[in-house]
């Protein structure tokens, strides 16, 4: 038992949904996922991060649950997510689930029976009813924003209005209710005792809400691009941290090496090392990292500050370039070839700096995002309640390619058409393709997770930056490992005597080019 695996951890995120489909409906499943475990295992990955399979009516991809102790049958069976669990530890892959504590479905039996016990029961003091503001309570309590689009408040029959954070669909709950902490911490222990080896935690950051419930003041709210939320009336409350503190001593009951990473949107490093305190959780996602633009100078302050904000409460970063909310990041740097060039680069930045990483599914296979998804098919709760001018997440979401030269490539086993659709120039990015090539995206991550499992240098520890021209990044890490990122214009020069460990692109002439990465051996 390695009590510390997480502070260097690489986790693989599945958007099960969209992983592999095992019964031939064209959904991923936990079943086909269980058949892709030899290729993550392959990869050189530490561990499996699950998208919600619970029990749901599916408006937000599962994170409107109806039931968290429930497979949902889209996905399979519970016996499927017991033989996923015990494979998953046979190939020395540790299992990650999600957890939705700021919402449900509003198909969760408290707020059907919300619902019917009406105004003022004790039901309803599960969630955030509240009376409507007018002559006739016409008007929401509050101005604030669903992070959908649209107000976070719905007036139902009787008049009073709830509180969704997010769809209409997902209702928030209340956090100052003893019952509902209650809940939560015997799901932990629910879960732990099945054997996972730790939990996601969805918008950990938005469960307390200021009990005055003051207007925002703002038109607009987006949890990927936060606001400074350090006086927020509901992202970043303070009192988050006492739930956290209760949820640690749950996990530490099932051994030391049972963790938690947070899915905490705030604004500022500083910020999110409160949730990473040695008496919180373990790790939380560093987002400034994902947002961060193409650029050196950007990189390296982003870099710094999350190291000596996390550092200053002993907890290590946690590196992650996207997921399933954001735009891929072969897109967002650039789009086909330069995209792919980036991010090849960015791979090699990421894994060579202290602490762990997220992968996010398909990015191995340099997958962009898909950006002409028929309107007809989207299913994301923004572009609906965006009045459909957004369109949401769906276009990173899209089924994986897995072999083949048409759609499905291979990702469903009986050929059906996938729930979103494939397009038909993944033929070349298939992960079946690129086994072929070792110059493929592919191959350069299986490489870099190869060195980086092996160096003694890699992982969790420090870094010392080495002077380099403007427009590139340098820095070495001991014993004996440095990486040099040129984000410039032109190429650049490495250090005598080098010798290379791995390359995102070829050299020219002996010099790293523009928009590439290596790692090298020696002091």
């Amino acid at each position: 038992m390695d009590a510390n695996w997480w502070r260097d951890a690489v986790v693989y995120e599945v958007y099960v949904r969209s992983f592999a489909d095992a019964d031939g409906d064209g959904t991923g499943d936990l079943a086909g996922l269980r058949s892709r475990l030899g290729y993550l295992a392959g990869l050189g990955v530490d561990a499996v991060w699950t998208t919600p399979w619970y029990r749901s009516p599916m408006v937000d991809g599962g994170y409107d649950v109806e039931d968290h102790r429930v497979v949902d049958p889209l996905f399979g069976t519970d016996a499927d997510l017991t033989a996923l669990v015990t494979e998953a530890h046979r190939l020395g892959l540790r299992v990650l689930i999600d957890v939705v504590p700021n919402h449900t479905s509003d198909r969760h039996r408290w707020f059907r029976d919300a619902l019917a016990a009406g105004p003022g029961s004790p039901e309803r003091a599960r969630y955030h009813f509240r009376p409507g503001r007018g002559a006739d309570g016409e008007r929401p309590p509050t101005d604030w924003r669903s992070v959908f689009g649209g107000p976070a408040w719905t007036r139902v029959a009787d008049g009073e209005w709830y509180l969704h954070l997010f769809a209409p669909e997902q209702p928030d709950l209340n956090w100052d209710h003893a019952e509902v902490r209650a809940e939560f911490e015997d799901l932990l222990r629910f879960w732990f005792a099945r054997g996972v080896d730790g939990v996601r935690i969805d918008v950990a950051h938005g469960l307390l809400k200021d009990p005055a419930f003051p207007d925002l003041g703002v038109d607009d709210e987006e949890i990927a691009r936060p606001p400074d939320r350090s006086a927020h009336p509901h992202w970043d409350l303070d009192g988050v941290h006492d739930v956290y503190r209760a949820w640690r001593k749950i996990a530490a009951e099932f051994g030391p090496d049972r963790v938690f990473v947070a899915e905490a949107w705030v604004d500022r490093p500083d910020r999110l090392a409160r949730y990473v305190r040695p008496d919180e959780l373990h790790t939380a996602f560093n987002f400034d990292f994902l947002r961060c633009e193409w650029d050196a100078a950007a990189l390296r302050e982003v870099i710094d500050r999350t190291l000596g904000a996390l550092g200053a409460v002993g907890a290590p970063a946690t590196w992650v370039l996207s997921n399933h909310d954001v735009v891929r990041h072969v897109t967002r740097f650039g789009g086909a070839e330069l995209g792919r060039r980036r991010a090849r680069a960015a791979l090699l930045l990421m894994l060579a700096l202290p602490g762990g990483a997220y992968l996010y599914q398909g990015e191995e296979l340099g997958l962009e995002e898909v950006e002409d998804l028929p309107e007809s098919v989207l299913a994301d709760p923004t572009w609906e309640r965006s009045g459909r001018t957004k369109r949401g997440r769906d276009g990173c979401r899209v089924p994986l390619p897995w072999s083949g030269t048409a759609p499905p490539f291979g990702f469903t086993a009986d050929g059906a058409p996938t729930w979103l659709p494939q397009p038909s120039r993944w033929r070349e990015l298939t992960a079946s393709a690129q086994e072929r090539d070792p110059g493929s995206m592919l191959g350069l991550y299986r490489a870099a997770l190869a060195v980086r499992r092996e160096h003694p240098a890699l992982g969790d520890g420090t870094l010392t930056w080495r002077p380099a021209s403007p427009g590139v990044l340098s820095f070495a890490r001991e014993p004996g490992f440095a990486c040099v990122v040129n984000l410039a214009a032109e190429p650049c020069e490495l250090p005598d005597g080098a010798r290379i460990l791995l390359a995102s692109a070829p050299l020219e002439d002996g010099r790293l080019p523009p928009d590439a990465a290596v790692w090298l051996a020696g002091s």
